[in-house]
């Protein structure tokens, strides 16, 4: 062999080598995935006139004005430009309870503006079932046969969600559910390929949130053993990462913090305990509050990533997940909340304004144009004058609080002077029925407009009318202060009042109720409206399910309108007919 053969062959040789190494440095590489999440966005597709706190680099803590379908679709697009591969999800109430530019038209806009958004799989929650199973079953499906008093198609043809609906302990009697359970999105090619599987599923208590005659005989299985039944099959199918879409969450100590987990607790901390050690992400919602906890720093037994972007698209969740294409698994996972700064408003406390300590968002132009098409069309319903008030109503602390403030008071009072004629004597409303903005405040002539009310009673849910014995009524209240959901009081209508003492065992925490300065009996028949929700036994009062004589009468709606008018301007009600006797008395928050 020539001495320029021998050095062409071992420069050959060389280059074979190097290139096997770097091919091999290639395929050993992490394969990273951004995975970007949002929950309960319940089709705010206007900035909600909400802010979100913020703390600055110099330790103040701001409040940044947030939310919006246009921004919202922003946040998504700038954290997909980060990754070469992403997944964009929802853990479920995209829909339901919703503002009325979106609820008008039966959420139509808000599935639409999430098709062009991009998202790709959304889990249902307890929301998504409000207008019943074959609405949803429309809304995934599209087109315009009607389920519900209000017609579909109004303002353009439906198409229904480009996405999915995950549903894995939505099931009939047979088990099949009523979505697919779960799904896998693969991503890259040859030794570089990688899997994530997903599992959607809302809280098996969603059947004491809704209506029951819309159900048409689903039921809600137990969240883990569903979740770990489904891990195995994930994995035999290839998938290299595990992500689960809950729509259940938790609560942390002090306000929400977008980045924090401090002392998180909630209804979700007994599903984490029990949940497959290989499920590495979960995406949760259904309390509006944010969170970012790395569980594998506190419970190395179950190492996986929680997080929630808090309510009404205030927040976009971007996660990063590195999987090792060669051992099949995550070796590193992280998590942050992006405030989606959107518009400033003006609140009862003055301006929220825009901020430069937070990043700044220019809406997207194509969804911007899409909504305004639906608050044109809603124009007239939303700017109608619906009566006037003195002053200022509100529920103090909104979601974070456990009273409906003086707004449930409002509310309640509304209800009872509806239904008078049914010989109600005592109305209760429910504070978490009580929607966002929390507040009613009057324009300077004192008026109020339709669209003001309806954003805080969306549901159109019709009055119930029902007999119940003293003893009945006192079992109703004790339900405020039992089982493992956060603890909410009822709001009473004037002229009844309640007292409670926490220190006392539960069922016997209720320790004085009247009516009219009079004690309530036990054996006294007394006449008591809700709203049809909590007729059924919703939010987890079953024992309105046991008044008798019921009496139908007008929705929620038009008895707070009819409130509003009936005096004008109509009084502010004092917000001292619930009394708390405990030694230390109960903090607002959950």
């Amino acid at each position: 062999m020539t001495m320029r053969l021998f050095t062409a062959c071992l420069a050959s040789l060389l280059l074979s080598a190097c290139a096997t190494t770097g091919s091999q440095r290639q395929a050993a590489a992490p394969v990273t995935v951004g995975i970007v999440a949002i929950n309960d966005f319940h089709g705010a597709l206007e900035p909600p006139k909400q802010s979100v706190p913020f703390t600055a680099a110099d330790g103040k803590v701001i409040r940044v004005p947030a939310g919006g379908a246009a921004y919202v679709a922003s946040v998504v697009d700038s954290i997909r430009s980060k990754y070469a591969n992403t997944l964009t999800v929802s853990a479920g109430d995209l829909v339901g309870g919703s503002s009325l530019v979106s609820s008008l038209y039966l959420d139509e806009p808000a599935v639409e503006a999430m098709n062009r958004i991009g998202l790709e799989y959304n889990a249902v929650g307890n929301h998504e079932f409000d207008a019943g199973r074959d609405e949803l079953l429309r809304k995934q499906n599209g087109g315009c046969l009607q389920h519900t008093a209000r017609k579909p198609c109004q303002v353009e043809p439906f198409r229904g969600a480009r996405f999915k609906f995950l549903a894995a302990n939505t099931q009939y009697a047979d088990g099949r559910t009523l979505f697919p359970a779960s799904a896998i999105k693969r991503f890259g090619s040859g030794r570089r390929r990688v899997a994530v599987g997903l599992i959607g599923l809302t809280l098996q208590g969603t059947g004491s949130l809704v209506q029951q005659s819309g159900l048409g005989g689903l039921r809600f299985v137990d969240e883990a053993e569903t979740v770990n039944a489904m891990v195995p099959q994930l994995k035999a199918q290839g998938a290299d990462a595990i992500v689960l879409l809950i729509h259940q969450g938790g609560y942390t100590s002090g306000s929400p913090n977008p980045q924090g987990c401090e002392d998180i607790h909630g209804s979700i901390m007994p599903i984490l305990q029990k949940l497959d050690p290989r499920v590495d992400v979960v995406v949760s919602g259904h309390t509006h509050w944010s969170y970012v906890c790395d569980f594998g720093k506190s419970d190395p037994a179950h190492p996986f990533l929680m997080t929630s972007a808090g309510v009404f698209g205030e927040l976009v969740t971007d996660i990063r997940l590195d999987i090792d294409p060669a051992t099949h698994r995550v070796v590193s996972r992280s998590a942050s909340n992006i405030i989606v700064q959107s518009e400033a408003y003006t609140s009862s406390l003055g301006l929220v304004a825009l901020t430069d300590k937070a990043p700044r968002f220019t809406a997207r132009a194509d969804i911007g144009e899409y909504v305004s098409k639906y608050v044109a069309a809603s124009h007239e319903f939303i700017a109608r004058p619906a009566g006037q008030l003195a002053g200022s109503v509100s529920r103090p602390l909104g979601d974070s609080s456990r009273y409906g403030g003086s707004l449930g008071l409002l509310i309640a009072d509304a209800q009872l002077a509806a239904t008078t004629g049914a010989g109600a004597q005592i109305a209760l409303m429910n504070p978490f029925g009580v929607r966002a903005p929390h507040v009613l405040s009057p324009a300077v002539d004192g008026s109020i407009t339709f669209g003001q009310i309806y954003a805080v009673q969306p549901f159109n849910n019709d009055l119930v009318t029902k007999s119940f014995t003293g003893a009945q009524l006192k079992a109703v209240l004790e339900l405020n202060f039992t089982g493992s959901d956060p603890i909410s009081v009822l709001a009473p209508s004037q002229g009844f009042s309640y007292s409670f003492d926490l220190s006392r065992p539960e069922g016997d925490r209720i320790t004085a109720m009247t009516l009219n300065s009079q004690p309530v009996q036990p054996d006294a028949s007394y006449r008591v409206t809700t709203n049809s929700f909590l007729a059924g036994g919703g939010d987890s009062y079953s024992v309105f399910t046991q008044g008798t004589n019921p009496v139908i009468g007008i929705t929620d709606i038009a008895a707070l309108e009819a409130w509003l008018k009936a005096v004008p301007p109509r009084a502010v009600p004092q917000d001292n007919r619930t009394i708390d006797q405990s030694p230390t008395p109960m903090s607002s928050k959950p």
